[in-house]
């Protein structure tokens, strides 16, 4: 399964590892891609994670998750 994230805050090469790191970090997360440029992050998930877990780590690195879609 997959999702995309819409991800503010986001404006440089550090911003993306600390995005990929904090969603890394969840269980059942498999495998990241952040996209500077549309603002985003392409996760593939093992498991079904809620909204919530990932406004969590999101805000926690200090970011705002904006939108969350199947992708």
């Amino acid at each position: 399964m997959k999702k995309k994230l819409i991800i503010e805050g986001m404006s440089c090469r550090h911003c993306l590892n600390h995005v990929t790191e904090a969603l890394e970090e969840i269980p059942g997360v498999e495998s990241v891609m952040v996209d500077l440029e549309d603002m985003s992050a392409e996760v593939e998930l093992s498991r079904n994670i809620s909204e919530e877990e990932f406004r969590f780590a999101i805000d926690d690195a200090g970011y705002e998750l904006v939108e969350m879609e199947d992708s």
